[in-house]
């Protein structure tokens, strides 16, 4: 059992097997909102819903649906940012009750379920969570296991972990960091040291809120003299009286978004025992102090040991389909509601009905549909790749790293433009879209910054053996599969001018990829528009249900054309387009938009979002302006009352 509520888990019967996971079936599930059991939802959005969550995807998200509805979990922005942080904290530890702190660690589909249904409650819950059970608990899980070091030790969170890897002179090339871990040959023992400014930990979450925190840390292992590479050691960063001796932890200044105590923190020679260190095939250290590797490089030897980072770019690419999921879903109920002067005098109408307003939401809630394609697709390949295979394996990093820079940065636009559609009830906190996109930033920086991953698939793309085209089929722009061709018609293209750069570039590593560098990162978005189109095609071709599928086919339609109209100039130009379907692109687009705007509002309900989640929302809501009523305030006062009140005003003067 991974995921249970606890009475739920000591009823259980005794046949059960340990570790095993225990979800409600979807379509079982109690927990829908009042009114919407499976009499009063249309089939076709169940359709929509299943083929969301619980067709490939398994069937991870019913249990932290049901938890994210439970308004303990919620964010809460009141109070200073000290006080939200404590706040976070508090939350982390209610969460914990409800798991099995290492079955979660262990699996990576159900911690990208949780990203993407805590992020759409909780942006801060997020960060200190995913730390915790991926990048902490995760690592002790992936290596050499010790007995004093078990990570059940930190099951019942007496101690929260972290990790700090990133320095705040190394970054993107973390595997030359500088902190060090010195190996002492006489005891076995360790010391860890931070040898200048540079060498501080960057960012992590190690202030004092929260309570007893330890950390694993990467540092370069030193034996003997000799450097063996980046390692990872599980180091006590506090205890309940503070940061322990020869730690110091600074906070950082405060940053845009939801507040999480990020800190630097560095080391005065802490000394730490032999079974610090964290060992496996890639780097163990036998009873002599003699040390073993299958890896003979020490970057190779770095890779394997922040392994866990991989399983971190799936959580935060779950966390932009939770996030761009919600702000669509406030932002196309507010539209629904908020009424603006209509075309004739004296009428109202739902501002929804301007294409101004409804065009930009339609293509939002599209881009929402292929992001959560391509992440399922992506989760997939990562939890079904041989390990032992490296090209297998480094496809499947591949993939996972360009789905987390897609779609987090496809979530950041979104919740930009939900917030912008909402006007100036999108600047309120209370109505939850004014931080995503700051939320966003940060998603967007960890795990690898975006540019810079997408800059090693590039390359690797660009290295790679050129795609030879398939047959074009049929030349009609209403027929998915060749909308399909086209898409990998412009991936093809801009690697092949890449390639033609980089040949013709003047010798030198640096300036040969400068020269190819704008078309190979070009490539890699038109990859994962690519993908995405294709998993959203697919949705459309396994929907049981006619509606959905059409819904589905129009989804697909509208985000295949949207990014091919961008690259229409060069598509005409190598004949795969001719000047009448360029001509026509525009009119599709909008046709394809039109087709969208009736079943929006179910392609929303379809995320099933809690309702308790959204009623935190006020502007989710028709009743939204009721949050803002003064009860006492002249509009609520009878005629009758008036007159009194005229008659006392009148005698006065």
């Amino acid at each position: 059992m991974i995921f249970m509520p606890i009475a739920q888990r000591r009823a259980r019967s005794a046949d059960d097997r340990p570790g095993r996971p225990v979800h409600t079936a979807p379509d079982q599930r109690r927990d829908r909102p009042t009114g919407e059991g499976d009499h009063g939802m249309d089939r076709h959005r169940r359709e929509l819903t299943r083929l969301l969550f619980d067709g490939d995807a398994g069937a991870e998200h019913g249990f932290w649906r049901r938890l994210v509805a439970d308004p303990r979990l919620h964010q809460d922005r009141r109070g200073t940012a000290a006080e939200q942080t404590a706040a976070t904290y508090d939350q982390l530890r209610l969460l914990n009750r409800e798991v099995d702190p290492v079955a979660l660690a262990g699996n990576p589909r159900e911690l990208a379920a949780m990203h993407e249904w805590i992020a759409a409650a909780n942006g801060p819950l997020t960060v200190v969570a995913g730390t915790h059970y991926n990048l902490f608990l995760g690592s002790l899980l992936d290596h050499d296991r010790h007995e004093r070091r078990s990570p059940h030790e930190f099951a019942p969170m007496e101690r929260i972990g972290t990790f700090l890897c990133t320095e705040l002179g190394h970054g993107n090339d973390a595997a030359r960091l500088e902190t060090t871990a010195t190996h002492d040959a006489d005891t076995g023992a360790f010391t860890l040291h931070t040898p200048g400014a540079a060498a501080q930990k960057f960012m992590p979450n190690t202030g004092p809120a929260g309570g007893p925190k330890s950390a694993v840390v990467a540092a370069r292992l030193l034996v003997g003299g000799e450097d063996h590479g980046v390692f990872l050691f599980l180091v006590p960063l506090s205890d309940a009286g503070g940061t322990l001796p020869g730690v110091t932890v600074r906070p950082l200044p405060a940053r845009p978004g939801s507040p999480v105590d990020h800190c630097l923190t560095s080391f005065d020679r802490v000394r730490l025992p032999g079974s610090a260190l964290l060992t496996g095939a890639h780097g163990r250290l036998d009873a002599r102090g003699r040390f073993t590797s299958s890896l003979g490089s020490s970057r190779k030897r770095f890779l394997a040991s922040i392994g866990r980072v991989t399983t971190g770019k799936l959580c935060m690419s779950a966390c932009a389909l939770g996030t761009a999921r919600t702000a669509v879903t406030v932002a196309i109920r507010y539209s629904g509601h908020r009424h603006v002067a209509g075309a004739r005098a004296g009428t109202r109408t739902p501002v929804w009905e301007h294409r101004s307003h409804h065009g930009p939401l339609v293509e939002a809630l599209v881009t929402c549909y292929a992001m959560t394609a391509l992440h399922r697709t992506a989760v997939l390949r990562w939890a079904d790749h041989d390990p032992a295979d490296a090209e297998d394996t480094a496809d499947a990093e591949r993939l996972v790293a360009i789905t987390k820079g897609w779609t987090t940065w496809q979530a950041r636009a979104v919740a930009t433009e939900c917030r912008e559609r909402c006007g100036a009830q999108g600047l309120l906190p209370v109505n939850g879209l004014s931080a995503l996109a700051a939320d966003l930033d940060g998603a967007i920086t960890a795990e690898g910054d975006n540019t810079a991953l997408w800059a090693k698939a590039g390359a690797e793309l660009l290295l790679a053996a050129a795609d030879p085209p398939r047959p074009a089929g049929t030349r009609h722009l209403d027929d998915p599969d060749h909308l399909g061709w086209l898409l990998h018609a412009v991936e093809r293209r801009l690697l092949a001018t890449g390639r033609t750069r980089l040949r013709g570039a003047t010798a030198g590593g640096l300036r040969r990829w400068n020269a190819a560098a704008p078309h190979a990162l070009a490539a890699v978005t038109a990859r994962a528009e690519r993908l995405a189109a294709a998993a959203l095609l697919g949705w459309a071709q396994r929907a049981a249900d006619p509606t959905a599928a059409r819904v589905l086919h129009s989804a697909h339609r509208l985000f295949a054309l949207r990014r091919l109209q961008a690259h229409s100039g060069t598509l005409l130009a190598a004949g795969d387009l001719d000047p009448e379907q360029v001509h026509t692109l525009p009119d599709l687009v909008e046709d394809a938009i039109a087709d969208l705007v009736g079943p929006a509002r179910t392609m929303v309900d379809a995320f099933d979002l809690p309702e308790e989640l959204l009623a935190a929302r006020p502007i989710a809501g028709p009743d939204y302006q009721d949050a803002f009523d003064d009860p006492g305030a002249h509009w609520h006062r009878s005629a009758e009352a008036d007159e009194v009140l005229g008659a006392g005003v009148g005698a006065l003067v």
